[in-house]
């Protein structure tokens, strides 16, 4: 029986001398992050103390865990106390701090910044108000798309080879629906929602899958639609040749070279003059072109034809009756073309060095 009080007063001692230590190390806390450190070590979960008060009530004997539970909880309490008053002492001298402080009041305030829109907004708008003064109407339609609205009523049915130059993303679980890869889709729907006439554009994101310094998997693109009586190609070059010299400038030229495009018949690929030319030295020839356009003079720009019959047997249009034509541009393409700007990741990326230039 004598050896009893000998361990008691081994455990309790070991106690003691942790709870000492504990409170000194806390009371010389100089910051809120180095007083929680020190309560972590010591009465944390797995701190000192309470490993000491376990240990002990582990070798205690059945009679006399009580006790030894009652001695941890007390030192457990004389820590949290320590704490606490320690952790007040902190924030009444941080307080006391923040009222000695002093402002110059005659120092100029500092602004807000203000925000601005990006250029991919910037060009999207500029474009929107150059048809909207040839009286092109605006209209927009959904992202998720079914294959029928994006494939089959553009005649394009599932085993056509023209599907794969629009490597999209399909939508799990859900049959033929996908993320548009263009916003022809607005189009086929707003053909089946009035009779001609119809002239509108359809500016909004798409997706297909690319990745490189000239393409995005999602990006911009801008569609135009025009359907009446008598409506012909040369009114489709006129269109096209008005906006590229409204956007980029009066000296701007386009070229039409024949393409294929499954909706539209005939087709072209519309090539703009090139914009950086003019910046070459004007010492060379403006024949001479430049690296961008591969010294031809043209940059392909985007697409555009009269519209396949096919288009109008979807949407009930009689095609003997009435004609349209169709364009389609990359808004990401020509901000980048209007704003030299090299990569087309440098519109998604947020670098504040390239939009703060957009003021």
């Amino acid at each position: 029986m004598s050896e009893q009080p000998q361990s008691s007063d081994r455990w309790s001692s070991e106690i003691d001398t942790l709870v000492t230590r504990c409170v000194a190390e806390l009371a010389a806390s100089p910051t809120e992050i180095a007083l929680r450190e020190a309560y972590a070590r010591y009465g944390g979960q797995k701190g000192a103390v309470k490993r000491a008060v376990q240990a002990a009530i582990t070798a205690a004997p059945k009679e006399r865990k009580r006790e030894v539970g009652q001695v941890g909880n007390a030192a457990l309490q004389q820590i949290d106390g320590a704490f606490e008053s320690r952790k007040r002492v902190l924030a009444d001298e941080a307080r006391g701090r923040d009222l000695a402080r002093t402002v110059d009041v005659t120092l100029p305030g500092r602004a807000p910044r203000a925000g601005h829109l990006h250029p991919l907004t910037h060009t999207r708008r500029e474009i929107e108000r150059i048809f909207a003064q040839l009286g092109f109407s605006l209209a927009t339609g959904p992202q998720v798309e079914t294959d029928f609205h994006n494939f089959e009523a553009l005649a394009m049915p599932k085993d056509h080879p023209a599907r794969d130059m629009q490597d999209t993303f399909y939508v799990a679980g859900a049959k033929d629906v996908l993320l548009r890869t263009h916003t022809s889709p607005v189009q086929i729907r707003t053909m089946l929602a009035q009779r001609p006439p119809v002239r509108v554009i359809c500016p909004g994101p798409v997706y297909r899958r690319d990745d490189d310094p000239t393409h995005s998997p999602m990006f911009h693109q801008v569609e135009g639609l025009v359907v009446d009586e008598q409506v012909t190609f040369g009114d489709l070059k006129g269109t096209l040749l008005h906006f590229v010299r409204a956007f980029f400038g009066p000296a701007t030229g386009i070229r039409l070279r024949p393409s294929f495009f499954p909706f539209t018949e005939p087709s072209a690929e519309v090539d703009l003059s090139c914009v950086f030319c003019a910046l070459q030295p004007k010492t060379r020839s403006p024949d001479a072109g430049c690296r961008t356009c591969k010294g031809t003079g043209w940059l392909e720009v985007g697409g555009a034809g009269m519209v396949d019959p096919e288009v109008f047997r979807h949407v009930d249009y009689d095609s003997e009756r009435y004609t349209g034509f169709a364009f389609g541009f990359g808004i990401d393409r020509m901000a980048m073309l209007k704003y030299r700007i090299s990569d087309i990741r440098l519109l998604y990326e947020g670098d504040q060095r390239l939009l703060e230039q957009f003021q």
